[in-house]
């Protein structure tokens, strides 16, 4: 892999852990469907580094979404918990930001949160395992 391909993955990394952050800044003003979509955006970063790591250029939410699970949650290489929790996000983002009269509230996110800081730290460590 060439240092423009590892440079774009460190760089969907930080912009992961940069978007978690700005979710927990969203969770601590009581905007619960922004913070929503923050966290989701936050794993989608990371799922999309980890997928270049491992050779593929996706361009769409969903084409993502399906190669994360048939490459990484179908084979074990992560836990069916954490697909759980992208595949929560990726609806919960798209009904908050879609569908009218949605509103999240605290105790149904602010759980989530630790959860998605959990999910980036080990789409970094699958990445370490995966040879260039």
């Amino acid at each position: 892999m060439n240092g423009d391909l590892n440079d774009y993955i460190e760089y969907r990394l930080s912009r992961a852990d940069k978007t978690l952050n700005d979710a927990k800044l969203l969770a601590n003003s009581n905007s619960w469907n922004s913070c929503v979509n923050r966290l989701y955006y936050a794993c989608f970063y990371a799922v999309s580094a980890l997928l270049v790591k491992k050779g593929h250029m996706i361009k769409t939410h969903n084409g993502i979404r399906t190669l994360f699970f048939k490459d990484f949650i179908a084979t074990g290489i992560i836990e069916k918990t954490f697909g759980e929790i992208y595949s929560d996000l990726y609806d919960w983002r798209s009904e908050g930001d879609y569908a009218d009269f949605v509103d999240y509230d605290k105790d149904t996110v602010l759980p989530v949160i630790n959860k998605v800081e959990e999910f980036i730290e080990r789409i970094k460590n699958v990445i370490k395992t995966i040879r260039s």
